[in-house]
Protein backbone atom coordinates (compact mmCIF):
# COMPACT_ATOMS: atom_id res chain seq x y z
CA UNK A 1 0.00 0.00 0.00
CA UNK A 2 1.37 3.30 -1.02
CA UNK A 3 0.87 6.08 1.78
CA UNK A 4 3.58 8.53 0.71
CA UNK A 5 4.50 10.21 -2.41
CA UNK A 6 7.57 11.85 -3.04
CA UNK A 7 7.67 14.48 -6.74
CA UNK A 8 10.81 15.71 -7.44
CA UNK A 9 10.66 18.33 -10.87
CA UNK A 10 13.91 18.20 -12.57
CA UNK A 11 13.29 21.45 -13.77
CA UNK A 12 13.65 22.14 -17.45
CA UNK A 13 14.80 18.48 -17.92
CA UNK A 14 13.19 17.47 -21.34
CA UNK A 15 14.21 14.68 -23.48
CA UNK A 16 13.01 15.74 -26.84
CA UNK A 17 11.59 17.47 -29.09
CA UNK A 18 7.62 17.16 -29.17
CA UNK A 19 5.70 16.67 -32.40
CA UNK A 20 4.74 20.52 -32.74
CA UNK A 21 8.17 21.55 -31.67
CA UNK A 22 8.29 23.34 -35.21
CA UNK A 23 5.65 25.66 -34.19
CA UNK A 24 7.55 27.05 -30.98
CA UNK A 25 11.01 27.22 -32.85
CA UNK A 26 12.29 24.15 -30.85
CA UNK A 27 13.15 21.79 -33.81
CA UNK A 28 15.64 19.75 -32.79
CA UNK A 29 15.47 20.12 -28.83
CA UNK A 30 16.02 17.57 -26.37
CA UNK A 31 17.48 18.79 -23.10
CA UNK A 32 19.25 15.71 -21.60
CA UNK A 33 20.45 14.00 -24.40
CA UNK A 34 21.30 16.95 -26.48
CA UNK A 35 23.60 17.60 -23.26
CA UNK A 36 24.98 14.07 -22.80
CA UNK A 37 26.11 14.12 -26.72
CA UNK A 38 27.74 17.93 -25.75
CA UNK A 39 30.05 16.62 -22.92
CA UNK A 40 30.68 13.35 -24.59
CA UNK A 41 28.62 11.48 -22.10
CA UNK A 42 27.28 11.39 -18.45
CA UNK A 43 28.02 9.74 -15.43
CA UNK A 44 24.77 9.05 -13.79
CA UNK A 45 24.68 5.51 -12.52
CA UNK A 46 22.32 5.71 -10.35
CA UNK A 47 19.79 7.22 -12.86
CA UNK A 48 20.84 4.63 -15.63
CA UNK A 49 19.90 2.00 -12.98
CA UNK A 50 16.30 3.19 -12.14
CA UNK A 51 15.58 3.27 -15.98
CA UNK A 52 16.77 6.80 -17.52
CA UNK A 53 18.70 5.48 -20.56
CA UNK A 54 15.53 3.05 -20.98
CA UNK A 55 13.25 6.10 -21.80
CA UNK A 56 15.90 7.51 -24.93
CA UNK A 57 19.24 7.35 -25.77
CA UNK A 58 21.73 9.20 -23.82
CA UNK A 59 25.35 9.21 -24.30
CA UNK A 60 26.80 7.66 -21.56
CA UNK A 61 23.55 6.47 -19.88
CA UNK A 62 22.96 3.34 -21.74
CA UNK A 63 19.68 1.42 -21.13
CA UNK A 64 19.38 -0.99 -17.93
CA UNK A 65 18.99 -4.83 -18.34
CA UNK A 66 16.69 -4.99 -15.38
CA UNK A 67 15.52 -1.29 -14.28
CA UNK A 68 14.80 -0.82 -10.88
CA UNK A 69 12.00 1.64 -11.77
CA UNK A 70 9.24 2.07 -14.13
CA UNK A 71 10.47 4.22 -17.06
CA UNK A 72 8.41 6.22 -19.68
CA UNK A 73 7.93 9.58 -20.72
CA UNK A 74 5.29 12.26 -21.05
CA UNK A 75 4.21 14.59 -23.42
CA UNK A 76 2.39 18.18 -22.77
CA UNK A 77 -1.12 18.34 -23.73
CA UNK A 78 -1.36 22.00 -22.72
CA UNK A 79 -0.38 24.41 -25.50
CA UNK A 80 3.00 26.19 -24.29
CA UNK A 81 5.81 25.81 -22.48
CA UNK A 82 5.43 27.47 -19.54
CA UNK A 83 6.44 26.39 -15.72
CA UNK A 84 3.10 27.18 -15.00
CA UNK A 85 1.16 25.48 -17.18
CA UNK A 86 3.49 22.26 -16.92
CA UNK A 87 2.95 22.14 -13.05
CA UNK A 88 -0.88 22.76 -13.09
CA UNK A 89 -0.64 19.85 -15.83
CA UNK A 90 1.09 17.86 -13.07
CA UNK A 91 -1.65 18.91 -10.90
CA UNK A 92 -4.39 17.60 -12.87
CA UNK A 93 -4.91 21.20 -15.12
CA UNK A 94 -4.80 20.75 -19.10
CA UNK A 95 -5.22 24.53 -20.31
CA UNK A 96 -6.98 25.35 -23.79
CA UNK A 97 -5.22 28.28 -24.58
CA UNK A 98 -1.65 29.14 -23.68
CA UNK A 99 -1.13 32.05 -21.56
CA UNK A 100 -0.59 35.17 -23.57
CA UNK A 101 3.81 36.38 -24.22
CA UNK A 102 5.16 39.40 -25.37
CA UNK A 103 8.43 39.06 -27.81
CA UNK A 104 8.63 42.54 -28.74
CA UNK A 105 7.32 44.10 -25.08
CA UNK A 106 4.64 44.88 -23.61
CA UNK A 107 2.26 47.40 -25.42
CA UNK A 108 2.55 51.09 -24.30
CA UNK A 109 -1.50 50.87 -22.88
CA UNK A 110 -0.75 48.50 -20.93
CA UNK A 111 2.74 49.90 -19.57
CA UNK A 112 1.18 53.20 -18.91
CA UNK A 113 -1.77 51.73 -16.87
CA UNK A 114 1.02 49.75 -14.74
CA UNK A 115 2.85 52.93 -14.43
CA UNK A 116 -0.01 54.67 -13.19
CA UNK A 117 -1.08 51.98 -10.83
CA UNK A 118 2.21 52.06 -9.12
CA UNK A 119 2.77 54.79 -9.49
CA UNK A 120 6.98 54.26 -10.94
CA UNK A 121 7.77 54.53 -14.49
CA UNK A 122 9.88 51.62 -16.47
CA UNK A 123 12.90 51.26 -18.15
CA UNK A 124 13.71 48.01 -20.37
CA UNK A 125 10.15 46.31 -21.62
CA UNK A 126 11.72 43.55 -23.73
CA UNK A 127 12.27 40.00 -24.17
CA UNK A 128 15.73 39.11 -22.13
CA UNK A 129 17.79 37.24 -19.62
CA UNK A 130 17.98 38.38 -16.48
CA UNK A 131 21.14 38.73 -16.08
CA UNK A 132 21.98 40.75 -18.57
CA UNK A 133 18.86 43.30 -18.31
CA UNK A 134 20.81 44.41 -15.08
CA UNK A 135 23.85 44.79 -16.50
CA UNK A 136 22.34 46.82 -18.80
CA UNK A 137 19.94 49.28 -16.71
CA UNK A 138 20.73 48.67 -13.57
CA UNK A 139 22.98 51.67 -13.45
CA UNK A 140 20.21 53.54 -14.73
CA UNK A 141 17.42 52.05 -12.64
CA UNK A 142 19.84 53.40 -9.33
CA UNK A 143 20.14 56.59 -10.45
CA UNK A 144 16.50 57.45 -11.64
CA UNK A 145 14.64 54.48 -9.62
CA UNK A 146 12.97 53.88 -12.55
CA UNK A 147 11.81 49.87 -12.02
CA UNK A 148 13.34 47.19 -14.78
CA UNK A 149 10.63 45.93 -16.41
CA UNK A 150 11.18 42.67 -18.88
CA UNK A 151 10.14 39.14 -20.55
CA UNK A 152 10.97 36.04 -22.19
CA UNK A 153 9.65 33.77 -24.41
CA UNK A 154 7.66 32.78 -21.42
CA UNK A 155 4.08 34.19 -20.18
CA UNK A 156 5.79 36.08 -17.71
CA UNK A 157 5.99 40.02 -16.55
CA UNK A 158 9.08 40.48 -14.83
CA UNK A 159 9.93 43.91 -12.64
CA UNK A 160 13.97 43.94 -11.22
CA UNK A 161 14.75 46.26 -8.74
CA UNK A 162 18.01 47.09 -7.03
CA UNK A 163 16.86 46.23 -2.94
CA UNK A 164 18.28 49.45 -1.64
CA UNK A 165 16.83 51.59 -3.93
CA UNK A 166 13.11 49.77 -4.11
CA UNK A 167 12.88 47.48 -0.70
CA UNK A 168 12.12 44.07 -1.37
CA UNK A 169 8.75 44.35 0.17
CA UNK A 170 7.89 47.50 -1.66
CA UNK A 171 8.79 45.45 -4.87
CA UNK A 172 6.42 42.79 -3.33
CA UNK A 173 4.02 44.94 -3.66
CA UNK A 174 3.82 46.34 -6.94
CA UNK A 175 4.09 42.41 -7.85
CA UNK A 176 0.89 42.40 -6.54
CA UNK A 177 -0.52 45.46 -7.83
CA UNK A 178 0.63 43.93 -11.33
CA UNK A 179 -0.98 40.92 -10.79
CA UNK A 180 -4.03 41.84 -9.41
CA UNK A 181 -4.07 44.08 -13.51
CA UNK A 182 -2.97 41.78 -15.63
CA UNK A 183 -6.64 40.13 -16.36
CA UNK A 184 -8.62 38.88 -19.52
CA UNK A 185 -5.81 39.15 -22.81
CA UNK A 186 -3.26 40.43 -20.40
CA UNK A 187 -3.35 36.80 -18.21
CA UNK A 188 0.07 36.07 -18.10
CA UNK A 189 1.07 33.32 -16.31
CA UNK A 190 3.20 34.74 -13.73
CA UNK A 191 4.75 38.29 -12.31
CA UNK A 192 7.84 37.92 -10.87
CA UNK A 193 9.75 40.01 -8.59
CA UNK A 194 13.65 39.61 -9.50
CA UNK A 195 15.41 41.68 -6.62
CA UNK A 196 19.38 42.26 -7.45
CA UNK A 197 21.97 43.65 -5.15
CA UNK A 198 25.97 44.90 -5.95
CA UNK A 199 27.35 48.15 -7.85
CA UNK A 200 27.68 48.84 -11.65
CA UNK A 201 29.82 45.86 -13.56
CA UNK A 202 28.66 43.27 -10.40
CA UNK A 203 25.08 43.08 -10.04
CA UNK A 204 24.09 39.82 -8.60
CA UNK A 205 20.22 38.33 -8.31
CA UNK A 206 19.72 37.55 -5.05
CA UNK A 207 17.40 34.80 -3.47
CA UNK A 208 14.13 36.80 -2.91
CA UNK A 209 12.96 36.15 -5.91
CA UNK A 210 9.05 35.82 -5.88
CA UNK A 211 6.75 34.50 -8.48
CA UNK A 212 3.21 35.54 -8.48
CA UNK A 213 1.20 33.18 -10.60
CA UNK A 214 -2.53 33.19 -11.72
CA UNK A 215 -4.78 30.93 -9.57
CA UNK A 216 -5.42 27.43 -11.36
CA UNK A 217 -8.86 27.57 -13.05
CA UNK A 218 -10.03 24.59 -10.76
CA UNK A 219 -9.37 22.24 -8.55
CA UNK A 220 -5.48 19.87 -8.82
CA UNK A 221 -4.81 16.79 -6.84
CA UNK A 222 -3.24 19.45 -4.16
CA UNK A 223 -6.22 21.21 -3.43
CA UNK A 224 -8.51 18.13 -3.17
CA UNK A 225 -6.28 16.40 -0.75
CA UNK A 226 -5.82 19.36 1.45
CA UNK A 227 -9.57 19.41 1.37
CA UNK A 228 -8.99 16.01 2.94
CA UNK A 229 -6.94 16.93 5.83
CA UNK A 230 -4.17 14.55 3.85
CA UNK A 231 -0.23 16.03 3.75
CA UNK A 232 0.81 18.43 0.97
CA UNK A 233 4.62 19.70 1.68
CA UNK A 234 6.16 21.85 -1.43
CA UNK A 235 9.67 22.52 -1.30
CA UNK A 236 11.53 25.18 -3.27
CA UNK A 237 9.54 27.10 -5.76
CA UNK A 238 6.55 24.60 -6.28
CA UNK A 239 4.36 26.58 -3.81
CA UNK A 240 4.40 30.05 -6.12
CA UNK A 241 3.32 28.09 -9.07
CA UNK A 242 -0.14 26.85 -7.57
CA UNK A 243 -0.16 30.16 -6.11
CA UNK A 244 0.38 29.51 -2.70
CA UNK A 245 -2.60 26.94 -3.22
CA UNK A 246 -3.12 23.47 -2.24
CA UNK A 247 0.08 23.25 0.80
CA UNK A 248 -0.93 22.40 4.03
CA UNK A 249 2.98 23.25 4.49
CA UNK A 250 5.27 25.35 2.47
CA UNK A 251 9.30 24.82 2.90
CA UNK A 252 11.62 27.53 1.02
CA UNK A 253 15.17 26.20 -0.62
CA UNK A 254 17.05 28.18 -2.60
CA UNK A 255 19.17 25.94 -4.87
CA UNK A 256 19.15 22.03 -5.61
CA UNK A 257 21.31 20.83 -2.63
CA UNK A 258 18.85 22.67 -0.49
CA UNK A 259 16.17 21.91 -1.86
CA UNK A 260 17.36 17.83 -1.85
CA UNK A 261 18.22 18.08 1.86
CA UNK A 262 15.07 20.22 2.83
CA UNK A 263 12.88 17.19 1.22
CA UNK A 264 15.03 13.83 3.01
CA UNK A 265 14.55 16.30 6.83
CA UNK A 266 10.74 16.52 5.53
CA UNK A 267 10.62 13.41 5.18
CA UNK A 268 11.66 12.69 8.54
CA UNK A 269 8.62 14.54 9.83
CA UNK A 270 5.69 13.66 7.13
CA UNK A 271 4.99 9.83 7.16
CA UNK A 272 2.34 9.99 4.31
CA UNK A 273 0.45 11.85 1.90
CA UNK A 274 2.85 14.33 -1.12
CA UNK A 275 6.17 15.83 -1.06
CA UNK A 276 6.39 17.77 -3.92
CA UNK A 277 9.86 19.18 -4.86
CA UNK A 278 11.39 21.00 -7.72
CA UNK A 279 14.82 21.42 -8.59
CA UNK A 280 15.14 24.86 -9.58
CA UNK A 281 18.68 24.93 -10.72
CA UNK A 282 18.23 23.39 -13.68
CA UNK A 283 16.45 25.78 -15.75
CA UNK A 284 17.24 28.94 -13.78
CA UNK A 285 20.97 29.58 -13.47
CA UNK A 286 21.61 26.76 -16.19
CA UNK A 287 19.01 26.32 -18.89
CA UNK A 288 18.06 30.14 -19.35
CA UNK A 289 21.59 30.90 -19.64
CA UNK A 290 23.03 28.35 -22.13
CA UNK A 291 25.08 26.27 -19.61
CA UNK A 292 25.52 23.39 -20.83
CA UNK A 293 28.60 22.01 -18.65
CA UNK A 294 26.91 23.40 -15.31
CA UNK A 295 23.76 22.03 -16.50
CA UNK A 296 25.50 18.58 -17.11
CA UNK A 297 27.34 18.73 -14.01
CA UNK A 298 24.07 19.62 -12.04
CA UNK A 299 22.56 16.17 -13.47
CA UNK A 300 25.75 14.61 -12.33
CA UNK A 301 25.50 15.84 -8.84
CA UNK A 302 21.36 15.41 -8.59
CA UNK A 303 22.67 11.59 -9.11
CA UNK A 304 25.11 11.13 -6.56
CA UNK A 305 22.52 12.77 -4.04
CA UNK A 306 19.57 10.11 -5.17
CA UNK A 307 20.53 6.85 -3.55
CA UNK A 308 20.70 9.23 -0.04
CA UNK A 309 17.19 9.94 -0.61
CA UNK A 310 16.22 6.24 -1.89
CA UNK A 311 18.04 5.01 1.20
CA UNK A 312 15.09 6.86 3.82
CA UNK A 313 11.97 5.13 1.30
CA UNK A 314 10.12 2.82 2.91
CA UNK A 315 8.13 -0.26 1.64
CA UNK A 316 5.21 2.57 1.40
CA UNK A 317 6.70 5.12 -0.79
CA UNK A 318 6.46 5.84 -4.26
CA UNK A 319 9.07 8.15 -5.60
CA UNK A 320 8.30 10.50 -9.06
CA UNK A 321 11.35 11.46 -11.03
CA UNK A 322 10.31 13.73 -14.16
CA UNK A 323 10.31 17.97 -15.20
CA UNK A 324 7.74 20.62 -16.44
CA UNK A 325 9.00 21.26 -19.91
CA UNK A 326 12.56 21.32 -21.56
CA UNK A 327 14.93 24.27 -21.83
CA UNK A 328 18.16 22.94 -23.91
CA UNK A 329 21.17 24.92 -23.45
CA UNK A 330 22.23 23.42 -26.45
CA UNK A 331 20.38 25.41 -28.79
CA UNK A 332 22.72 28.66 -28.58
CA UNK A 333 20.28 30.73 -30.98
CA UNK A 334 17.72 30.79 -27.96
CA UNK A 335 17.71 30.71 -23.91
CA UNK A 336 14.19 30.12 -23.74
CA UNK A 337 12.27 26.45 -22.14
CA UNK A 338 12.15 24.53 -25.05
CA UNK A 339 8.67 21.58 -26.10
CA UNK A 340 9.47 18.74 -25.30
CA UNK A 341 8.49 15.12 -23.51
CA UNK A 342 9.36 14.97 -20.13
CA UNK A 343 10.85 11.82 -18.33
CA UNK A 344 8.84 9.78 -16.06
CA UNK A 345 10.25 7.63 -13.65
CA UNK A 346 8.70 5.50 -10.91
CA UNK A 347 10.38 3.47 -7.55
CA UNK A 348 9.53 1.75 -5.37
CA UNK A 349 11.94 -0.47 -3.09
CA UNK A 350 10.25 -3.26 -3.58
CA UNK A 351 9.53 -2.94 -7.02
CA UNK A 352 11.68 -6.56 -8.91
CA UNK A 353 11.79 -5.26 -12.12
CA UNK A 354 11.36 -2.25 -13.99
CA UNK A 355 7.55 -1.80 -16.15
CA UNK A 356 7.41 -0.03 -19.63
CA UNK A 357 5.09 2.72 -18.96
CA UNK A 358 5.03 3.88 -22.93
CA UNK A 359 4.74 7.23 -23.98
CA UNK A 360 1.57 8.99 -22.25
CA UNK A 361 -0.34 11.90 -23.56
CA UNK A 362 -0.17 14.14 -20.58
CA UNK A 363 1.17 15.10 -17.50
CA UNK A 364 -2.00 15.04 -15.58
CA UNK A 365 -1.56 11.22 -15.73
CA UNK A 366 0.70 11.88 -12.29
CA UNK A 367 -2.93 13.14 -10.85
CA UNK A 368 -4.52 10.69 -11.93
CA UNK A 369 -2.60 8.40 -10.44
CA UNK A 370 -2.23 10.32 -7.06
CA UNK A 371 -5.79 10.34 -7.19
CA UNK A 372 -5.94 6.43 -7.24
CA UNK A 373 -3.52 6.01 -4.29
CA UNK A 374 -5.13 8.41 -2.15
CA UNK A 375 -8.53 7.81 -3.37
CA UNK A 376 -9.95 11.08 -3.80
CA UNK A 377 -12.25 10.13 -6.35
CA UNK A 378 -11.72 12.57 -8.78
CA UNK A 379 -11.69 12.39 -12.54
CA UNK A 380 -9.16 14.70 -14.01
CA UNK A 381 -9.91 12.93 -17.76
CA UNK A 382 -6.53 11.73 -17.42
CA UNK A 383 -5.21 7.74 -17.72
CA UNK A 384 -3.76 6.72 -14.13
CA UNK A 385 -0.58 4.29 -14.15
CA UNK A 386 -1.23 2.67 -10.46
CA UNK A 387 -2.16 -0.76 -12.24
CA UNK A 388 0.77 -0.76 -13.93
CA UNK A 389 3.44 0.05 -11.27
CA UNK A 390 1.30 -1.94 -8.49
CA UNK A 391 2.07 -5.27 -10.01
CA UNK A 392 6.20 -4.81 -9.82
CA UNK A 393 5.50 -4.00 -5.76
CA UNK A 394 5.36 -7.45 -3.22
Amino acid sequence: MIKRVIIIILDACGVGELPDAADYGDRGAATIPNIARELDGLDMPNCQRMGLGNIVNIEGIPPANKPLACFGRMAEKSPGKDSTSGHWEIGGIVLEKPFPVYPKGFPDDLVSEFERKVGIKTIGNTPASGTEIIKELGQRHIKTGEIILYTSADSVFQLAAHEDVIPIERLYEICRLARKMLTGKHTVGRVIARPFVGQPGNFTRTTNRRDFSLEPPADTFLDIMLKKSIPTVSIGKIYDLYARRGFSLAVKAKNNAEVMQKLMDEMKHIPSGVLFANLVDFDMLWGHRNDTEAFGRGLEQFDRQLPDLTGRMTADDLLIITADHGCDPTLKDSTDHTREYVPLLTFNPRMVKGIDLGTRPTFADIAQTISDIFKLQYDFKAVSFLKEIVRTIG
